[in-house]
Order: C-alpha cells, then sequence, then structure tokens
C-alpha cells in the first residue's frame, strides 16, 4: 500500500496524517526527499492531457503510425 503527498516543513518539522486505509498498520517506511514542484507540475499537466480528447486522438494516431514498424525486427 503506498501514499504519496508532498507537505510544507514548519519549524524543521513534519506531521503526517495518514489516510483510513492505514489505520491497522503497525509499521511504515518515510523516506524524506526534496519536492521537485517542476516535476510535479509536469505530472499534473500529464494527468490533465490524459483526460483531453485531443490529446487523445493524437496519441490513437501516433499508434496508428507505427503499428507495422512496432512488429519489426532490430
Amino acid at each position: 500500500m503506498t501514499f504519496e503527498k508532498t507537505y510544507e516543513i514548519k519549524n524543521n518539522e513534519l506531521t503526517i496524517k495518514l489516510p483510513k486505509k492505514f489505520e491497522s498498520i503497525k509499521k511504515v517506511r518515510v523516506i524524506v526527499e526534496v519536492a521537485d514542484d517542476k516535476r510535479r507540475k509536469k505530472i499534473q499537466l500529464l494527468k490533465k492531457a490524459s483526460k483531453d480528447p485531443l490529446f487523445n486522438s493524437d496519441i490513437e494516431e501516433i499508434k496508428k503510425d507505427f503499428r507495422y514498424s512496432d512488429k519489426e525486427a532490430i
């Protein structure tokens, strides 16, 4: 089970409130890394694009263009 969220640090402390699904869990592993806001924004844009009809039609067109080349032996 995984839970990922970006938190603000206050006074060099971090408090994490876990979702209900973690109630019966006795141990978790916490890894602290510097949040990359650029990467987070890119991920948000990709999630938004995945619901965009024009983006999805472009992806389908590209898949059709490469469907035979993908089967060629290298």
